[in-house]
């Protein structure tokens, strides 16, 4: 999956597409401002519930494409190999969960994707990810250890954010096995650098 500069060019206009997007057609009062019919689920949702589950989703998707790259090439170190695939088998199926939960909560995953965020969030900007992409086997291991330490870190704050602010049970207790998860491999990361 190849992850464009648009989607990474402004969170801001995710905030924007969040909350402008979500119609206030309904007048009931389970959150004024976004159309959730009668969805229970829906009435456990705030403000930052969707903001995380739809940052989140972009976050997830470049640790996927990271993970693609250094993938493709030889010479990687194992244990960079395995990390990898680890990131992308634990990553793909909280995108599912989340944009699921979006059209559950009637939001448009689709609508979501157009922003993006910056790299205080983490990201990679096209500049990262093209020494990435150019690092042969032994330089791409490191790099990409130094660079997914950052992104998770990131996500970390992210989901931090959402423990903090969310109101749906469900997203706080993914938001919390994000920060068990990701915090437990920015470890396992620093231990790899300092091998390689």
């Amino acid at each position: 999956m190849k992850f464009r500069t648009a989607a990474t060019a402004a969170l801001a206009l995710t905030a924007a597409l969040v909350f402008a997007g979500c119609s206030a057609e309904n007048d009931d009062d389970s959150m004024p401002g976004m159309d959730h019919g009668s969805s229970e689920q829906a009435a456990d949702v705030n403000d930052a519930d969707v903001m995380f589950a739809s940052m989140m989703i972009v976050h997830h998707e470049q640790a996927i494409e990271m993970s693609d790259i250094v993938l493709a090439k030889d010479g990687v170190a194992p244990e960079v190999v395995e990390l990898a695939e680890q990131i992308k088998a634990a990553q793909g199926p909280e995108i599912e969960q989340l944009q699921g939960w979006l059209g559950d909560w009637g939001v448009n995953p689709e609508e979501q994707q157009m922003g993006g965020m910056d790299h205080g969030d983490g990201m990679m900007t096209e500049d990262d990810l093209a020494a990435l992409e150019s690092a042969d086997g032994a330089e791409a291991s490191q790099l990409f250890l130094e660079q997914m330490i950052v992104h998770h870190e990131g996500a970390v704050e992210m989901a931090q954010t959402q423990v903090d602010d969310g109101s749906n049970p469900d997203a706080v207790e993914l938001a919390q096995t994000i920060i068990d998860a990701q915090t437990a491999e920015i470890q396992e990361m620093q231990d790899l650098l300092a091998t390689l």
